[in-house]
């Protein structure tokens, strides 16, 4: 189950953007198992995926990223442009930096792979429509090897707790690894902890330093050198 529970009185409204009608097909037929979720349409190239924003109004498209047309790139720069309150989550098979990093430059909320559980799916979907970011631990890693200058983090051992707005040793490690873009399950593993208790590490993580996202919070701890990084 998704950490994020739907609202009872409210349905996501989705608009899919891919040009394979088989993979359209399977997402929708997935997602509208969940009652919370409603697609009230699919674009087969970028140029629909824009007017069909438009037209219907969608609190969350998403989107693929090679499509005929216009991109998923260009379509996503002209909805958030045209319609900054539209959520959009790229879901596509390429990782490609080039990809990521234009995507969330033209103003994506959220970027998932294919590759994907379809429980990881619902939960971006719920997540981006919240108005917090939801990125593949992949991309993540990306995104903060960018900020960082491609160095890796790692922890520093902290001197004094009120130095890290009260985040405990085990917090920190808990950001060293989603630093190196490891899953919630993967971090459990390391930790010898489940991924439920990871999962509640990160929502104190996130209390205490006011952020909403794992990026974040990780860019957050580089930016106050709790973490530091070398090569």
């Amino acid at each position: 189950m998704s950490e994020i529970s739907p609202e009872s009185t409210e349905r996501i409204r989705l608009l899919l953007a891919d040009d394979h009608a088989v993979v359209r097909a399977g997402t929708r037929e997935l997602l509208e198992r969940q009652p919370d979720l409603h697609i009230v349409g699919e674009a087969v190239d970028g140029e629909e995926a824009v007017r069909l924003t438009q037209e219907l109004q969608p609190d969350v498209v998403v989107m693929d990223v090679r499509m005929p047309k216009i991109s998923g790139v260009e379509a996503t720069r002209r909805i958030k442009a045209e319609y900054p309150e539209v959520r959009v989550l790229v879901l596509t098979a390429h990782d490609d930096d080039e990809y990521v990093f234009a995507l969330l430059q033209a103003g994506a909320n959220g970027y998932l792979l294919k590759t994907a559980e379809i429980d990881e799916l619902v939960k971006a979907i719920r997540t981006v429509h919240a108005g917090q970011s939801a990125l593949a631990p992949t991309v993540a890693g990306k995104v903060v090897a960018q900020f960082t200058g491609g160095k890796t983090v790692h922890d520093v051992l902290p001197h004094s707790q009120d130095q890290y707005s009260g985040l405990t040793e085990r917090e920190l490690g808990i950001l060293r690894l989603v630093g190196r873009g490891l899953s919630n399950k993967r971090i459990g593993k390391e930790l010898f902890i489940s991924d439920r208790t990871v999962q509640a590490h990160l929502s104190n993580i996130f209390s205490k330093l006011g952020v909403n996202s794992r990026t974040e919070a990780v860019m957050c701890a580089v930016r106050n050198g709790w973490i530091t990084t070398d090569r």
